[in-house]
Order: structure tokens, then C-alpha cells, then sequence
């Protein structure tokens, strides 16, 4: 069971960032990514709440929120660890790292940690296909990743490094 993320302290704080972006239409991607970046995701109160501050429907509001994938609307992990999947990915063994990381932290794509320390997820792209395969730890990229190296790049970001 998801847990319930307690919204309602945090109004005052979303407010004071909603009141310095554009109104309508206009301000709810800048909306969208602060909530995302004061919550780790898009708890469902949140954008029920954007949607009448920003005078949008919760549709709309969904609609963009579904659309792009930085934005996730479960609670993720500390850390996310977003393979690359996409063509020149692929072609350099990308499934075996998704494999491999599977292996190691006991999740299927999309799923958290039972520590709640990690998020695996695939990507379609993350724009370094010279870099292939690639895979991004939060805001870090790393490439020419091996399968073998996935090991150690855990137990880099393990423990809230």
C-alpha cells in the first residue's frame, strides 16, 4: 500500500512557490516540478490543488504530469536509477544492465527498494547515445556502463550517499 504523503502542512510552502509563477495554463509545468522536487512524486492532493490554484482541470494537470517522465506519480526512492533503453542503449546491451540491477536490488522496473533506498526505472532516452549504454542515478549519468559494474555503482549511492 502506497503511504499517504501529509500535504496539507506543506500548502503554505507550495504557495509561496505557486505565487511567483505565471498564472493559468502557463504556470502548471513550473507548478508540477516544484511539487515533484518538494515531494519526490505527485501525491494526488497536490494536483488536486494545483488544478484549482492554477484554474486547469485535474484532467489537464494529469495530462501533463503523464506525460512527461521525469514526473512519477507513486513515491519513489531515495535514488532513482533510470536506465536507458533506447536504440543505441540497446544495441550496446542495456537489458543486461536492467537485468543485473533487477538482480541486485530484488525489483522489477517501476518498483522501490523494500528499503525504500532505490527506484529502478527504463528510460526511452536520456540524449547520450555516445555515451552507450547509459544509465542515470538521479541527476548523474553514467556510461559505457558494464553489467558487471552495477555492483559498485549501487554501493556508491547506498546508505544516502
Amino acid at each position: 500500500m502506497t503511504p499517504k504523503v501529509e500535504f496539507e502542512g506543506s500548502i503554505g510552502d507550495l504557495q509561496r512557490h505557486l505565487d511567483s509563477l505565471p498564472d493559468g495554463q502557463e504556470g502548471v509545468l513550473p507548478a508540477l516540478l516544484t511539487v515533484q522536487e518538494m515531494f519526490g512524486y505527485l501525491p494526488e492532493s497536490a494536483l488536486e490543488f494545483l488544478a484549482d490554484e492554477c484554474e486547469v482541470t485535474l484532467a489537464n494537470i494529469l495530462g501533463i504530469a503523464t506525460f512527461y517522465s521525469q514526473f512519477s506519480l507513486e513515491p519513489q526512492g531515495e535514488h532513482v536509477i533510470r536506465v536507458c533503453t533506447g536504440t543505441a542503449c540497446h544495441v550496446n546491451g542495456a537489458e543486461d544492465i536492467v537485468d543485473r540491477f533487477r538482480s541486485e536490488l530484488d525489483v522489477l522496473p517501476g518498483e522501490v527498494t523494500d528499503d525504500g533506498e532505490f527506484t529502478l526505472t527504463t528510460v526511452r532516452c536520456v540524449g547520450a547515445c555516445g555515451l552507450a549504454p547509459v544509465v542515470m542515478v538521479d541527476d548523474e549519468v553514467h556510461g559505457f556502463l558494464e553489467p558487471d559494474e552495477t555492483p559498485e555503482l549501487i554501493d556508491e549511492y547506498e546508505g544516502g550517499a
